[in-house]
């Protein structure tokens, strides 16, 4: 009877995380975004204001989200982020939370985000402010993202491009491979795990798991892109497809 109460608590704590999210973004938006607007005027240190802004607001909410017992987590390796520049964070993505776990320990790092969450008028002002990559760029996003790379940015891609579904073998898209590739720039590995079957792709949000879920994320190793190239004459589409291949096998998490 006991666990079916806390479980009833989990399902609704849930669903008003779900409406403290997506208020809490519309407010970062309307106010504190608009703000930074008016009276930064120098664009860099705007956006990193405004991505700071975003880590602390994520990390609330994933405290709040603890201290409710809807979820836990812990971080490994972190710290490892703190001085890649100019690089690709990769990652496997189970969960619909898995960008707010690595938003919030590395506000640093930009993001490319899906097309359709510019459509949605409580991300949009957050994607604008913190000046992250979309996906519908076209044939802009890749001079756009070796720009940045060149210039010292981490850019944070899900090569997946989706959530992982449950039970079945990682399919990559080859946008991170070519990315990298193309702009000869390392990438960082990042494992997410959960214990259980938690906000996945074939899940809605009041479907939970029985016991509390725990998430732990692992920064790993660091891989050299141009270590794909046989030659430099090869095309970069080849090696574009070796690294995707290692990839797949590298973004599967293990077990804790």
């Amino acid at each position: 009877m006991w666990l079916r109460i806390k479980w009833y608590w989990r399902v609704l704590m849930t669903g008003w995380l779900f409406v403290l999210f997506g208020s809490g973004g519309l407010l970062l938006t309307l106010v504190w975004f608009n703000f930074l607007l008016l009276c930064v005027r120098d664009k860099p240190k705007r956006r990193e204001i405004a991505r700071r802004s975003i880590a602390a607001s994520f990390r609330l909410f994933l405290r709040i989200g603890r201290g409710l017992g809807v979820f836990d987590y812990r971080f490994e390796g972190f710290e490892q982020l703190t001085n890649d520049r100019g690089c690709l964070i990769v990652a496997n993505h189970p969960t619909l939370l898995d960008y707010v776990f690595i938003a919030s320990q590395a506000p640093h790092i930009g993001c490319l985000v899906k097309a359709s969450l510019i459509h949605n008028p409580c991300f949009r002002g957050v994607i604008k402010a913190a000046d992250y990559l979309v996906n519908s760029q076209g044939e802009t996003l890749l001079p756009e993202s070796q720009k940045r790379l060149a210039e010292g940015e981490a850019i944070l891609i899900f090569p997946e491009g989706t959530r992982t579904k449950p039970g079945e073998p990682l399919v990559l898209q080859r946008g991170a491979a070519n990315i990298a590739v193309r702009s000869g720039c390392p990438l960082r590995i990042v494992h997410i795990y959960c214990d259980q079957r938690y906000l996945d792709k074939h899940s809605r949000w009041y479907q939970i798991p029985k016991r509390k879920p725990m998430i732990t994320v692992s920064v790993k190793q660091r891989i050299e892109s141009q270590g794909f190239m046989a030659n430099h004459d090869e095309a970069s589409a080849l090696a574009a497809r070796r690294l995707n291949q290692y990839l797949c096998q590298e973004l599967v998490p293990d077990p804790h």
